[in-house]
Formats: structure tokens, C-alpha cells, sequence
């Protein structure tokens, strides 16, 4: 496969949209936190709740930014409408952290009507398998974020054992360990502005990879449209 520059975007997005429109094959997204700071929340959101997307693979920091900015607008503190910090904004993860320890569990939170929307939200609502794969430097960590690596190993090949397509969005370090389980027949596509990044998952060994250097909001967004029309 190719690594499409920036001006191609739209062809990639055209070739992507073609391969998972009409659900047939098994799609699992492994994403980083790095998809809520640019503002695809929304659109992942809607790429699970349509139906696209079977399975999510991450780390504790996509759901607990993802958690924060759907309970208090920001992102790393950071107003994900204007841009703007926002004061006393970078307590505001912690404060996520704690309404999810509150409730006991991501899901619990859902269910008495706190977290109404964002991609966690979508992933417990559709019932769709995740797995939050710890670090040592996570914040928390979440209930759901496994700390133990061996364990998280286990469950991410458990997710990733009978998937068609991986979308890696953004994220290298989890990308290189799911792209590490998979047989060389399924087919990638990563996604990251950094093309250093992109080059290092399609070089993995995959029979068939999609590469796109573009910024992940960007791409999630036209993503989304294509596949509504």
C-alpha cells in the first residue's frame, strides 16, 4: 500500500469509505486520545452508532478525554469548541476519572444518565467489545483499564482474533501492538499527521496497508460524511 500525502486525503477517505460501507466485513478501531483533541469525538461516535465499527481498541487516556469533554466541554482542559483554555480546565480529566470511580464502572456512569454522549457513551450503548490496554502513565487509572499487560495482551488478541479490517487512528504505541497479533491477511489502515508514524505501521508486514498523513479530526470528518450520503 501506499502512504497518501495530504492532497489525497479525499481519494483515501473515497477507497476506505468503499471497503467498510455496507458492514460486511468486521471492523475494529484501535485510537488514541489524540482523536478527542482534534475534535473527532463526535464522528467516531457516529461511525460506532451507525454501525461501522464492531470493536474499539485503546488506551485509559482516549476514554477518560473522551469522558471530559463529553461531561465538561474540554479536552486536556482545552474548550473543544473554541479552542480556548479553559480555567481550572486541566483538573477537569481528574474530576472524569472521579465520576467514573463514583459510579463504579464507564458503564454504570451511562446508565444513571450521566455520560450522555461520546464515544464511550456509543461504545457501551451499541455493546460493542473494547478493551483499555494501562501504561505507567495513565492518570488513575479508569475501572475499565487493564494494568496488567500480560492480561491486556490476552484481551486485545481476543478482540483482534476474528477482525477483517484495523483502523489505527493516531495512536503508535497501540497500534504497533495490535498491528503485532494480526495475521498478515487483514487488512490496515493507519492514520496519523506524522508520516514517520505511518510508515512504520505499513511497514509491519501486512499483506495489504492504507496509509494517510493527515490530521485525524480531518479524516473522521470526511469519513463520516461520506459514508451518511
Amino acid at each position: 500500500g501506499e502512504v497518501s500525502t495530504e492532497r489525497q486525503v479525499r481519494l483515501a477517505v473515497d477507497q476506505v469509505s468503499g471497503l467498510i460501507r455496507n458492514g460486511e466485513k468486521k471492523l475494529a478501531v484501535v485510537a488514541g486520545p489524540v482523536v478527542i483533541h482534534t475534535g473527532g469525538a463526535h464522528d467516531l461516535s457516529q461511525l460506532i452508532e451507525n454501525g461501522h465499527i464492531h470493536a474499539l481498541l485503546s488506551g485509559n487516556a482516549l476514554a477518560v478525554h473522551d469522558i471530559e469533554n463529553a461531561l465538561y466541554g474540554t479536552s486536556l482542559g482545552i474548550d473543544s469548541k473554541t479552542g480556548k483554555p479553559v480555567e481550572m480546565g486541566h483538573r477537569n480529566h481528574l474530576r472524569a476519572i472521579n465520576e467514573v470511580r463514583r459510579a463504579g464502572s464507564i458503564a454504570n456512569l451511562v446508565d444513571e444518565g450521566t455520560l450522555k454522549s461520546g464515544v464511550m457513551y456509543s461504545v457501551i450503548k451499541t455493546g460493542i467489545p473494547y478493551s483499555l490496554a494501562g501504561s505507567l502513565r495513565d492518570d488513575g487509572p479508569l475501572p475499565e483499564t487493564i494494568t496488567d499487560m500480560n492480561k491486556a495482551q490476552e484481551d486485545y488478541a481476543r478482540i483482534l482474533a476474528d477482525v477483517d479490517i484495523v483502523m489505527m487512528l493516531s495512536t503508535m504505541l497501540h497500534s504497533i501492538a495490535a498491528g503485532n497479533m494480526l495475521p498478515a491477511r487483514v487488512l490496515t489502515i493507519c492514520v496519523d499527521i506524522n508520516p514517520a508514524v505511518v510508515t512504520k505501521l505499513k511497514d509491519r508486514g501486512s499483506l495489504q496497508t492504507i496509509g494517510v498523513v493527515t490530521d485525524i479530526g480531518l479524516f473522521l470528518h470526511l469519513l463520516t460524511e461520506r459514508l451518511e450520503e
